[in-house]
């Protein structure tokens, strides 16, 4: 039976090398049967969490009325939730880890959250992979603490410039994961 994948990207360059890890998974998932929905974050105008403790009062997952309330359902009726980024600054871009932090609102707001499957597919220019400990420490963190099964991660260093996952066998990988997921 079919997963119901949400792949939440979180570069704000269109095809650009996080963009086309997650198209090549979304490939791979959906040829294996499975639905998927991708959420470009960076399109959205997703406000940063206040902490008011307003969440699901009324009809919304945000007391704030931006997009995330938007994607909130999508989000929240997953089977799974893929994670796609580019390494900022050692960690994730500023657009994809306020709808992160949003997540808060669905424990707040008592929505069933927990028991879904997660995978983190991420690339950045730096040669080394230890530049990417604080995204990943922070993606694992996350999932243990949602109670989210880690279906695995794909990091991908060496890849600055737009194309620049060409000269890697970073899609391939990424379409098998999403093949295998």
């Amino acid at each position: 039976m079919g997963k119901n994948i949400v792949v939440l990207t979180g570069s704000p360059r269109k095809g650009g090398n996080s963009d086309r890890m997650a198209d090549a998974f979304i490939r791979g998932a959906q040829e294996a049967g499975h639905t998927t929905v991708k959420i470009e974050t960076a399109a959205l105008d997703v406000k940063g969490c206040r902490a008011c403790d307003g969440c699901y009062r009324g009809s919304r997952a945000c007391f704030f009325n931006d997009d995330f309330n938007s994607i909130a359902q999508s989000v929240l009726e997953a089977d799974a939730v893929v994670v796609a980024t580019p390494l900022y600054w050692f960690s994730f871009p500023a657009q994809i880890k306020n709808v992160i932090d949003k997540f808060y609102a669905f424990v707040v707001g008592g929505k069933e959250f927990k028991n879904k499957e997660c995978a983190l597919l991420t690339c950045g220019g730096d040669s080394e992979e230890k530049a990417f400990d604080g995204l990943v420490r922070s993606y694992e963190l996350i999932a243990e603490y949602l109670g989210w099964k880690d279906r695995g991660r794909l990091v991908l260093t060496g890849v600055n410039a737009k194309g620049d996952i060409e000269k890697t066998d970073g899609l391939v990988r990424a379409e098998k994961m999403g093949a295998e997921f």
